[in-house]
């Protein structure tokens, strides 16, 4: 089993010589690892000329990307203005409620990791979210619970 530091050099040596490989270069390392270890950024910049910095700002600049590993299911919850004007604030307050964690963060059993996003293209279907790449519009609270109710029979499911 390769350490992460080695699966970052792998995609480096792959790709670090294409024109505009830094974003490439972070979702093949997202990918493998899950997640984009702070202790990796050095090697990437250093790789492709960047400082740090730089870097670490695409990272976090970009909601797709993490610095630490997700729960076993993420939702993304729409916080464009369409959205916005039909509930989404309080679908987010929910969601967090509802899951134990706040925004930006996992629930501490690791099941659910919650992030605000900014369009997901459902503006006429608002509110809109994401459950494991999966887009559901018109999203209330109580369609929500519903949705995590699944989640929940499916593992539950899956354990038997």
């Amino acid at each position: 089993m390769s350490t992460p530091l080695a699966a970052v050099r792998a995609v480096l040596a792959r790709r670090a010589d294409e024109p505009g490989a830094l974003l490439p270069i972070l979702h093949e390392v997202q990918d493998q690892l899950g997640c984009i270890p702070a202790d990796v950024v050095p090697e990437i910049a250093g790789a492709l000329n960047l400082s740090r910095a730089e870097v670490h700002g695409v990272i976090t600049y970009y909601h797709h990307f993490r610095s630490e590993p997700a729960g076993r299911h993420v939702i993304q919850v729409c916080r464009a203005e369409a959205c916005q004007a039909l509930g989404a604030d309080a679908l987010l307050a929910h969601a967090e409620r509802r899951l134990g964690c706040r925004s930006h963060s996992s629930s501490a059993d690791g099941r659910y990791t919650l992030e605000p996003v900014f369009c997901l293209g459902l503006c006429a279907s608002s509110p809109a979210i994401v459950i494991d790449e999966r887009l559901h519009a018109r999203v209330s609270p109580a369609a929500f619970d519903r949705l995590i109710g699944a989640l929940e029979e499916d593992t539950a499911e899956a354990a038997r």
